[in-house]
């Protein structure tokens, strides 16, 4: 599977991440010729390799009629000090612009219209977080310091760039967001910004031992929208790695890696376990409360002798489902069982990543079960097809089996 993680040890924001992504291609330069080609209004990207800390990577300067912009949320309070009233100043001269300006501006670019739902998805997030923060509806924001242009031009070039990767799916680490306070258009505000700290709801994150502000508003959305997962890295084939440098230097690599590669091919997911014990249904009713769980979606169901209070044989009902589908199995297990109370297991469950293909053979249409994952690869034939097809030839189901393997 076509995998790209990012390494946000140091936090994420719109430049570096742009600028990471940029150096997983083989000629870096013409993918920003194609991004000053979208033609954003006043916006020039301009590409600047760097080396730090002895590793090559780059930065992406972002510069709007002429003037390169200064994010003021990339700044602590100590940062600001005699730059407060200059970057007021620089900021209202620039304007504001609402949420409709912004999606009128994207959906104007020529690109792809994946491309142009991603970015609008993005500032949507971004809204939405300024809105809760400030106690507004999103129609009525007026974006500050996101709003800009250097930002607009941050988040189309990050879409931008991950519709060019076509990755299957992107990963990322826990997200450092910092500490302390940061200067911004409503004040003095602690880290992580409020707007920040509402997108990073569900994100795994940390402070870390470095002071200031490490995940931007943009940075923020932009995963959110993106990242599948965080977890650290898994078994990765590497093809590429690109370093995206922040602007600020500390005394670790202040940067967003980007890793671009393939992982085994699996499945991995969150499921429930609903549970009850029965001591007072027949066999046939059991029969039917299963087979219906099953016939509804449930994942898999399955029942178990124990033994109960008073030395009572009876049966352990075990439906497996999906945390979404909890309401629902709970009414039908309440409804088609005698039970008056179910019990629930979180499980997390891993498969081999599965397909069905249908293969013509001299004795008919036969579905073959294919799984890969973990670095095995196993096939199974449809055992309905196979029993049809013993039937009809009076041979054994093993015979059955082994005949159609002789021609596939």
């Amino acid at each position: 599977m076509r995998t790209l993680y990012l390494d946000c040890g140091m936090g994420a924001a719109g430049d570096m991440l742009t600028a990471s992504l940029l150096q997983l291609f083989s000629e870096p330069v013409k993918q920003v010729k194609k991004l000053n080609d979208l033609k954003i209004p006043g916006v020039k990207y301009q590409l600047v390799a760097c080396t730090r800390g002895g590793i090559r990577g780059y930065q992406v300067r972002v510069f709007v009629k002429g003037q390169e912009e200064e994010n003021p949320h990339t700044q602590t309070e100590e940062h600001v000090g005699h730059k407060a009233e200059e970057t007021e100043k620089h900021t209202q001269e620039h304007g504001h612009h609402s949420m409709s300006q912004i999606v009128r501006l994207i959906n104007r670019l020529e690109i792809e219209d994946q491309v142009k739902q991603d970015a609008v998805a993005v500032y949507k997030l971004i809204a939405k977080a300024e809105g809760k923060a400030h106690g507004q509806r999103m129609d009525e924001i007026h974006f500050h310091e996101v709003g800009t242009m250097d930002a607009v031009a941050d988040v189309v070039a990050v879409c931008y760039l991950l519709n060019e990767l076509q990755v299957d799916q992107i990963l990322a680490s826990p997200v450092r967001v910092g500490y302390g306070h940061v200067k911004c258009a409503h004040g003095i505000l602690p880290v992580p910004a409020p707007a920040t700290a509402y997108l990073m709801k569900e994100i795994p994150m940390y402070a870390g031992d470095l002071e200031g502000e490490f995940c931007t508003p943009t940075g923020a959305a932009l995963l959110k929208h993106f990242v599948k997962k965080y977890e650290q890295m898994p078994v990765l084939q590497m093809e590429e790695i690109g370093y995206g440098f922040g602007k600020r230097e500390y005394e670790r690599l202040n940067c967003v890696r980007a890793i671009l590669g393939e992982t085994q091919d699996k499945v991995e997911e969150e499921i429930l376990e609903l549970c009850c014990n029965l001591d007072d249904m027949t066999s046939e009713e059991i029969g039917y409360a299963t087979e219906l769980l099953i016939k509804e979606g449930a994942l898999d169901v399955y029942t178990s002798s124990i033994q109960m209070k008073k030395n009572r044989p009876g049966i352990l009902l075990t439906c497996m489902c999906r945390a979404e589908q909890k309401e629902y199995f709970l009414q039908l297990i309440f409804k088609h069982t005698s039970t008056l109370g179910v019990r629930e297991y979180f499980c997390r469950r891993y498969g081999l990543k599965r397909k069905i293909d249908e293969v013509q053979t001299e004795y008919g249409t036969v579905h073959v079960k294919r799984a890969s994952g973990y670095g095995v690869v196993k096939e199974k034939l449809e055992y309905d097809d196979v029993s049809k097809i013993a039937e009809e030839h009076s041979w054994s189901v093993a015979e059955a089996r082994n005949r159609i393997y002789g021609k596939l």
